[in-house]
């Protein structure tokens, strides 16, 4: 188990991290069909699960402990990715895709009430709300060219797909594969997640491929940056936190991504921008602050 120490750097290298994850999308999506990087990029992460499993040698979970990681697989990475994706390819604007899986929070939290029964404090449910107001502020207001709120019903769908996959999944995580080893649990994810991506690039897409420097740079990046090193820091902190607290690092992702996209593409942020991420942050620090307690005490 990490140090106390190292835990509290984890969730800012996770949301650094995660936040890369549009960046490279960007990078790689004129390429390839969304469906079809997200195969190719699991199946070079399972080869690397592969290995570095080979190296540790941890437990692999019972049949029960497999499926248990397979639903979650195909709940956070497959309905997630696969969602956001689709969303923007279907013709949603990336600004409200983005924002509409950022209502996770909230999401999570909600749900862990009605199904966990975890108590939300005055002060964590004043965090969430001042999340989704700072995103919005950042995603809506932030940018010095307007972003347009397109989409239609298909793309909504998708969206929603997102919202509810990595929701749930995280949940279930929590519940059901909180003994199972990292590597061997996350395997059992990326296989799943690798079987459906294949399925809707067999169905849907050409699956055609341009191998420039810049796609291989892209690629490499999504798999090392984030199905490898942010997806074992994600699966870390849902096992030592709580569900709510973990899912409002979430919120982090929209303003972080909004800088480097400044920092990579000139994307200006306008005052709005700027007070939509300490407000976002603020929110943050309300919810990790103040735990969630349990309504019910569990008997031994």
């Amino acid at each position: 188990m990490p140090s106390p120490r190292l835990l509290r750097w984890i969730p800012i290298l996770f949301v650094l991290l995660w936040a890369t994850g549009f960046i490279g999308a960007k990078f790689a999506l004129p390429y390839a069909e969304p469906f079809t990087v997200l195969a190719i990029r699991m199946y070079i992460t399972l080869g690397v699960f592969l290995i570095l499993i080979r190296v540790y040698r941890p437990k692999w979970p019972s049949w029960q402990g497999a499926l248990h990681s397979m639903l979650v697989g195909s709940l956070v990475h497959a309905a997630y990715l696969g969602g956001v994706f689709a969303a923007i390819n279907a013709g949603m604007a990336a600004g409200l895709t983005s924002l509409l899986v950022g209502l996770q929070p909230i999401l999570t939290a909600l749900i862990a009430w009605l199904w966990m029964g975890n108590q939300i404090s005055r002060k964590q449910m004043t965090g969430l709300t001042l999340g989704i107001f700072g995103v919005a502020a950042v995603l809506l207001l932030g940018k010095t060219s307007a972003l347009a709120l397109q989409f239609n019903t298909v793309s909504l769908l998708f969206a929603l797909t997102a919202l509810f996959g990595i929701t749930v999944g995280t949940l279930l995580q929590k519940r059901f594969c909180a003994k199972i080893d990292l590597l061997t649990g996350t395997f059992y994810q990326y296989l799943a997640n690798a079987l459906v991506m294949s399925l809707l690039a067999l169905l849907f897409e050409t699956r055609e491929i341009d191998w420039q420097p810049q796609f291989i740079a892209a690629l490499l990046w999504l798999v090392f940056g984030l199905s490898l090193s942010a997806i074992l820091l994600l699966m870390l902190m849902i096992r030592e936190g709580e569900a709510t607290k973990v899912a409002s690092y979430f919120y982090l992702t929209p303003p972080v991504t909004a800088l480097l996209a400044w920092v990579l593409f000139d994307e200006r942020l306008t005052v709005w921008g700027i007070a939509g991420i300490g407000l976002t942050t603020y929110g943050v620090y309300l919810v990790i602050r103040n735990p969630v307690r349990p309504l019910k005490q569990n008997r031994p």
